[in-house]
C-alpha cells in the first residue's frame, strides 16, 4: 500500500518532491512573502490548473451558484449516474473533495504534505431545522463516521497535531439545539445547563433538564454521550477537534456543549476548539465571555477564527422575523472584528502558548499578513501548533502554498465521501460562500498566468515536469 501511495503521488506532481524547486519558491526569511507570486502553482499539474479555472469561472456566475442544486439534479437526470459522476469528479467534486475511499483520502493528504501543508479532515454531515431524523440510529451512524474521521486523521498525518472538523448537528438534532438556545436565554432555566451538569451527563450519569420533554431530554443525553465518545477517542489518538459554528439560532447550544467538552478534555492542552464568526456583531463579546469561563474553570482554550458563511440566510431571517440584523454592515467592520479577536488571542498565546491556540481560518490576504506581522512582533514561532492558518481545499491555494513553503503551519479543510453524500455539502458551501467565490479573481489570474506560461514553454521547447 505504501508503494501504491508513493507511486500515485509521483505521477500526480513530479515537482512537488523536488527539494530544489521547493527552495526556489521560498522567499528570503527576513521579508514578508508575496501572495502575488504565482510560482507556487508550478507544484500543480496542468489538468488541476485547467479544472480550477473552469470551476472558478462557473462559480463566478451568480445565477449558477443560486440555482446549483436544481442544475445538478437536472444534470443527473439527463446524464445518468455514471456520466454525472464523471462530470462531478472532473469539476467541483475533484476540486473541493479529497475522494471517497481511504486510499484516495490518503493520497490527497500526502500531496498536501509534500507541498508543505497539513490536512484537516471534515465529514460533510450536518443538519438544519426541519431535517432532523426520528430516533437515534442516524445519529449513531454519524458517530461511527466521526470516529472513522479520527482514525484517518491520525493514520494519514505526516506531522504532529492532526486536526479534524466536527459539526454538532451531525450528532444532535438542530431542532433540539434551537430549543436549548431558547432556554439559555431565560436566566431561570439556563442555570440547569452548567458545564458541570453537562459533563456528568456526558460521562453517563442521569441528569434531568427541566424545560425539555422526555423525548428531547433523552435525545440530548444521547447526543452528549456521542460527543463525549468523539472527544475521548480524539484525545487518545492525539487529534485536535475543531467544532464548527453554524446558524445564530443554534450557536448558543453548540458553544455550550463545546465548552463542556473543553472542560473535560482540555485540562493539559487544547484538544477541543470552538469556532467564532467575526461577521457577527457580538462575536468579540462572545469570545471574551468564553475566555473568561475557560480561565475561571481552568481549562485550555482553542479557537477557530472565521469571518462567517451564512450571511444571506441570517439577514433574510432577521428581516422576516423583525429582529436586528446580527451581521456587521460593512466589510471594514468585519475586518476590524476579525483583527480585534485575532490580536487578543495572539497576545494570550505569546504569554502562554500551552493554554491557548488559534487557527486563522481566512481566505483574506490582509488578515493573513496581519497575523504574520503580529506573530513576528510577539516572537511566536511560525511552525508551532499554537498558531496556524487554514483554508478550504481547492480555494486560496496561492496563499496556502506560499504559507506552507515558508514554513508556517497551514491546514487545508478536506471534506470527503461519496458524490451523493457530499453534494448537499458542496451546494450549501457554494451558496454560503458566494461572496468569497465572486472575489477569487486574483487566484484565477495567477492560474491563467501559469497556464499561459506552460503553453508558451511547450510551444518553444520541451515540456516541463508538470505538463
Amino acid at each position: 500500500m505504501r508503494w501504491l501511495l508513493s507511486s500515485s503521488l509521483r505521477r500526480a506532481s513530479p515537482l512537488s518532491s523536488s527539494p530544489g524547486f521547493v527552495r526556489m519558491l521560498c522567499a528570503d526569511p527576513a521579508t514578508t512573502p508575496s501572495f502575488d507570486d504565482g510560482r507556487a502553482f508550478r507544484l500543480k499539474r496542468t489538468s488541476e490548473i485547467v479544472r480550477a479555472l473552469t470551476v472558478f469561472r462557473l462559480c463566478s456566475v451568480p445565477v449558477l451558484v443560486t440555482h446549483c442544486d436544481k442544475l445538478l439534479s437536472f444534470s443527473r437526470s439527463i446524464l445518468g449516474p455514471r456520466l454525472f459522476s464523471l462530470l462531478m469528479r472532473a469539476t467541483a467534486y475533484g476540486q473541493f473533495v479529497a475522494g471517497e475511499t481511504v486510499l484516495e483520502i490518503r493520497v490527497a493528504m500526502d500531496k498536501l504534505s509534500m507541498m508543505g501543508m497539513r490536512s484537516m479532515l471534515a465529514v460533510p454531515i450536518e443538519e438544519d431545522l426541519g431535517e432532523n431524523r426520528e430516533g437515534e440510529q442516524q445519529y449513531d451512524e454519524n458517530l461511527a463516521a466521526m470516529l472513522d474521521c479520527v482514525r484517518i486523521s491520525k493514520s494519514g498525518a505526516k506531522t504532529t497535531s492532526p486536526m479534524m472538523q466536527l459539526k454538532v448537528t451531525a450528532l444532535l438534532s438542530a431542532e433540539l439545539c434551537k430549543r436549548i438556545a431558547v432556554l439559555l436565554s431565560h436566566p431561570g432555566l439556563s442555570e440547569q445547563f452548567s458545564l458541570t451538569r453537562l459533563l456528568h451527563a456526558m460521562e453517563g450519569q442521569e441528569v434531568r433538564f427541566s424545560g425539555l420533554s422526555d423525548g428531547e431530554a433523552g435525545h440530548f443525553l444521547c447526543g452528549l454521550r456521542r460527543l463525549h465518545r468523539v472527544g475521548e477517542y480524539a484525545k487518545c489518538q492525539e487529534v485536535r477537534v475543531l467544532v464548527d459554528a453554524e446558524y445564530t439560532y443554534i450557536n448558543p447550544a453548540l458553544t455550550l456543549v463545546t465548552m463542556a467538552m473543553m472542560k473535560k478534555f482540555n485540562q493539559s492542552e487544547p484538544w477541543i476548539w470552538n469556532t467564532y464568526q467575526c461577521y457577527l456583531k457580538d462575536s468579540f463579546s462572545l469570545l471574551s465571555a468564553d475566555l473568561s469561563v475557560a480561565v475561571r474553570e481552568r481549562f485550555c482554550f482553542g479557537v477557530k477564527l472565521v469571518r462567517g458563511a451564512y450571511m444571506d440566510k441570517e439577514r433574510k431571517l432577521a428581516n422576516e422575523q423583525s429582529y436586528p440584523d446580527p451581521i456587521h454592515q460593512s466589510w471594514e467592520s468585519t475586518n476590524h472584528s476579525y483583527h480585534q479577536s485575532l490580536d487578543m488571542m495572539l497576545d494570550l498565546i505569546a504569554k502562554d502558548s500551552k493554554r491557548y491556540s488559534i487557527i486563522i481560518a481566512s481566505h483574506n490576504e490582509d488578515s493573513v499578513k496581519h497575523a504574520m506581522k503580529r506573530m513576528q512582533e510577539l516572537g511566536i514561532p511560525k511552525d508551532g501548533t499554537c498558531v496556524c492558518f487554514g483554508q478550504l481545499l481547492g480555494m486560496c491555494d496561492h496563499v496556502s502554498l506560499i504559507l506552507g513553503q515558508e514554513g508556517y503551519s497551514v491546514y487545508k479543510s478536506i471534506p470527503y465521501g461519496s458524490i451523493d453524500s457530499v453534494l448537499p455539502y458542496l451546494v450549501r458551501r457554494a451558496q454560503e460562500n458566494r461572496t468569497v467565490l465572486l472575489g477569487i479573481r486574483k487566484e484565477r489570474e495567477l492560474l491563467r498566468r501559469e497556464l499561459w506560461r506552460r503553453v508558451l514553454r511547450r510551444s518553444s521547447g520541451p515540456a516541463g515536469g508538470t505538463l
